[in-house]
């Protein structure tokens, strides 16, 4: 089946109907919807086909299932439309994008307590998965220098991590070969400890990730008491394993809320770390950036020196041509607020986090999951006597309302937990989190007060969520 296929009996029409008023003498009134119109029509006309058809979509400010940033301020947006046309690939001929780039990964390096952030070694990427993949592949090739060095079979490697690790570490190790290794989640366990990783860890394991901020409830993994019981497994003449820390999320949150926290380079066991720019870095998507220990994390095989438009530039990425226009951004936001202002905005963003969560928690039928004290995020669930109706219900009504509030279960083996999970971004202010709380206990009133005001479910059963 193809990706986007659509069963049968559930297309649109064949055709767009064009609005009377914007059909110019001699242009058609209708264009296909599926096939390539035979003419040109006006810019304006399909401008507005395409407008009106998107207002179909959510509000993304009201998005509170996306942990992706949905505003920038006016110099930031400037700023990207003066660079759209860029290909961040052409080095050459864009040197100066290169060049801010390059001061980013110098300046994350110090933020994550680099050994030589000077010299740091890293790159921007399309997102935080492509960062996880040339992460693991980082992982991959080295433990398969290692052991063939030692004359040991290299065909079996395997992974460690949490279930709830984000779909991209799924499809890193399905499409090179690697056996990942998912810890279950247990009653009071959502996230990897350091006693399961170690549990799972043999000669043939490649690397452990620990999250730092968990999508399922948004806590963090603890990545000292894992590098701490990895240490002392090596010490006793066990496998000697990296941990790579996927901070998708904190990568920006922790530095700035949570500076006693050592996760990152301060520990030697840590040998990459990855982080999106377009979540809590605060840039439009997509961006994401990597960074290692230092070059000898990162082997010298998997970076291609690519002679192109005249220059030679090295590169180590799944893609080639991409926009330069959020890296410009990154820097800029970096520039603008310092790390004075990325720590105000992260602190605001746990403020209202744990604000939403305590009134949450006074609205009689919930019970927290997770309060925000990770990053700004937090999941809640109907108490166990609360049987007429369900979190989906919830989410449903709410949506009425213009609020993307995503209800889901959590995976192996905790799938009868059901939850609601709100994100707390920037843009998401005091103000609303208040309108919200209204609209969730008007939502409490309709349910309990007149049953569910909704269609039965569909087929399908009930709706599912991952991000």
């Amino acid at each position: 089946m193809a990706l986007h296929g659509q069963a049968k009996g559930q297309r649109a029409e064949q055709t767009v109907e064009v609005r009377p008023q914007l059909v110019r003498p001699g242009e058609d009134t209708t264009v296909p919807r599926y096939r390539l119109p035979r003419e040109s029509i006006s810019p304006e006309t399909a401008y507005q086909i395409v407008h009106d058809e998107l207002m179909l979509d959510g509000n993304a400010r009201l998005n509170l299932a996306t942990f992706v940033t949905t505003w920038m301020d006016p110099q930031a947006d400037r700023l990207m439309a003066e660079c759209t046309p860029k290909n961040m690939i052409d080095k050459d001929e864009y040197p100066q994008t290169a060049a801010l780039e390059e001061r980013c990964v110098n300046m994350l390096a110090d933020l994550w307590h680099a050994p030589d952030a000077e010299h740091a070694v890293g790159c921007s990427t399309t997102g935080s998965s492509e960062a996880c993949m040339l992460a693991g592949l980082a992982l991959l090739r080295r433990w398969r220098a290692r052991r063939r060095a030692a004359g040991a079979p290299a065909d079996q490697p395997n992974i460690v991590m949490g279930i709830n690790v984000q779909v991209c570490w799924d499809k890193f190790a399905r499409y090179w070969d690697v056996e990942p290794r998912l810890v279950p989640m247990a009653p009071g366990r959502t996230h990897l400890t350091a006693e399961e990783a170690v549990a799972r860890c043999d000669e043939n394991t490649i690397g452990v990730v620990a999250i730092l901020g968990s999508t399922f409830d948004g806590s963090y993994e603890p990545v000292a008491e894992i590098a701490g019981a990895l240490d002392r497994l090596a010490a006793m003449g066990g496998p000697d394993v990296a941990v790579h820390v996927d901070a998708a999320s904190g990568g920006f949150i922790a530095p700035f809320c949570d500076p006693e926290l050592v996760w990152d380079f301060q520990l030697d066991r840590v040998v990459s770390i990855n982080t999106s720019g377009h979540k809590y870095g605060l840039v439009y998507p997509g961006v994401g950036w990597v960074l290692w220990r230092n070059r000898e994390h990162l082997p010298a095989e998997l970076v291609f020196e690519v002679d192109y438009l005249g220059g030679k530039m090295p590169t180590f990425a799944l893609n080639f041509s991409r926009p330069g226009a959020q890296v410009v951004a990154q820097y800029y936001t970096l520039l603008q607020l310092g790390f004075s202002g990325y720590r105000r905005v992260a602190q605001a963003c746990r403020d209202n986090a744990r604000w939403l969560a305590d009134e949450v928690a006074r609205i009689g039928p919930f019970e927290l999951v997770s309060d925000g004290s990770g990053i700004p995020a937090f999941a809640f669930r109907l108490r166990d006597e609360i049987t007429d109706y369900t979190v989906f219900d919830v989410s449903e009504l709410l949506r009425t309302r213009g609020w993307l509030v995503p209800a889901y279960r959590f995976p192996a083996d905790l799938t009868e937990l059901a939850v609601l999970r709100v994100v707390v971004r920037h843009e998401f202010s005091r103000d609303l989190a208040g309108m919200l709380i209204v609209d969730l206990r008007r939502a409490v009133d309709r349910l309990t007060g007149a049953g569910r005001p909704f269609p039965p479910p569909s087929p399908d059963g009930e709706a599912s969520f991952h991000h």
